[in-house]
């Protein structure tokens, strides 16, 4: 007999007090990260790399071979301590040449596993095909995959995929003249009317000047205050002012985990609430299906589970609470304790309120 048990985890988003740094809800029009890509072959691997189905990793050892003068059929190839693999990597534009990062590497093929191997020098390339760095180095999975002959396998989490910490070099700076903005101006990650006028307010507080205007939700325009010459300075300066973001009322459900998070401005209105806690439990009941004699059938064990419900009739918990209102999460947190729930009537609760108007925020399931 399995009984399933629910549990539920609240989480409540406080005020933020000292406010945020713009640097951390925002960046600069201009500065980004770019995205390198390239194809490689790992090698060093015990048995686990690419068979010969894998066509494209015999003749990409087949061409590497060739540039080190050695010529050597494919016919007579094996490349099970090889993968073919395609790199990825994230670099931010501002990065000089020489700037080291990190690469993710992925295998193509039917590889098995990519422990133990080594990346071969790759080149990294951005959409236009324009070549900015270099990688290579051991790969770390950061866990393990080993087969035996007998079939036996044991695994901790995905072999085939890993990084190479500090294995990738620029070649050349991804902006060759460095940052020079066409238009100053800062980006909101997440655009806000309310946020972009506080960021625009803040930094006109700071400088005791017009510098910054509010253009929308998602963007402000700086403009350089008379007598300041250092741009790097000025956006240093910009970029530590504390803002108070705006904060959206909502409420998150995931129905798998059972979690629920509840934004700081979360509301509920007067309320009369009435619950009862449904066990649910399933039963198994095994049955033996025999074949009939002289059938040359097998005999099959079918596992029959039936589920039940029934309500728990405690009197406390069907009474029926009554909710003056909350104002904020914290108010919320200490109306639900009030009512005595179970754990996983919580997640019911929060969406027969949404439907009922008595939740001010929205709702998002999961």
């Amino acid at each position: 007999m399995k009984k399933f048990q629910i549990f539920i985890a609240i989480i409540f988003l406080s005020s933020l007090v000292n406010g945020q740094r713009i640097k951390d809800i925002c960046y600069f029009k201009g500065i980004s990260s770019e995205q390198l890509i390239g194809y490689g072959l790992v090698v060093g691997l015990s048995g686990t790399g690419d068979s010969y189905r894998s066509t494209f990793t015999v003749q990409s050892v087949t061409s590497m071979l060739k540039r080190f003068g050695i010529t050597v059929p494919d016919a007579n190839l094996r490349t099970r301590n090889v993968a073919a693999v395609m790199v990825t990597a994230k670099v931010n534009n501002l990065a000089k040449q020489g700037s080291e990062f990190d690469v993710s590497v992925s295998s193509m093929g039917d590889a098995k596993s990519l422990m133990g191997g080594t990346l071969l020098m790759t080149p990294l390339s951005k959409n236009d095909g324009n070549v900015f760095g270099m990688c290579q180095g051991a790969i770390s999975i950061g866990g393990y995959d080993i087969n035996t002959s007998s079939g036996g396998r044991v695994a901790k989490n995905h072999a085939l995929s890993g990084r190479i910490p500090n294995g990738g070099v620029l070649e050349k700076s991804i902006l060759e003249e460095g940052f020079v903005p066409e238009e100053l101006s800062i980006v909101l990650k997440e655009p806000d009317f309310t946020t972009s006028i506080a960021i625009a307010d803040s930094v006109n507080r700071v400088f005791g000047t017009q510098v910054a205007n509010a253009v929308d939700g998602a963007e402000v325009a700086l403009t350089l205050p008379a007598g300041q010459q250092n741009l790097t300075e000025f956006l240093s300066r910009v970029e530590s002012i504390e803002v108070l973001k705006d904060v959206i009322a909502r409420v998150v459900l995931n129905e798998k985990t059972g979690t629920v998070v509840a934004g700081t401005n979360v509301k509920i209105s007067p309320v009369s609430i009435s619950h009862g806690s449904l066990n649910i439990t399933i039963k198994s009941f095994p049955i033996i299906s025999q074949p009939n004699a002289f059938s040359q059938g097998k005999s099959v064990l079918f596992n029959n589970k039936v589920p039940s419900v029934n309500e728990d009739r405690n009197e406390l918990r069907d009474s029926t609470y009554t909710i003056d209102g909350a104002s904020n999460a914290q108010e919320v947190a200490a109306a639900l304790t009030s009512l005595k729930v179970s754990p996983r009537d919580i997640i019911a609760i929060f969406q027969a309120l949404k439907e009922a108007g008595a939740l001010t925020a929205e709702l998002v399931i999961m």
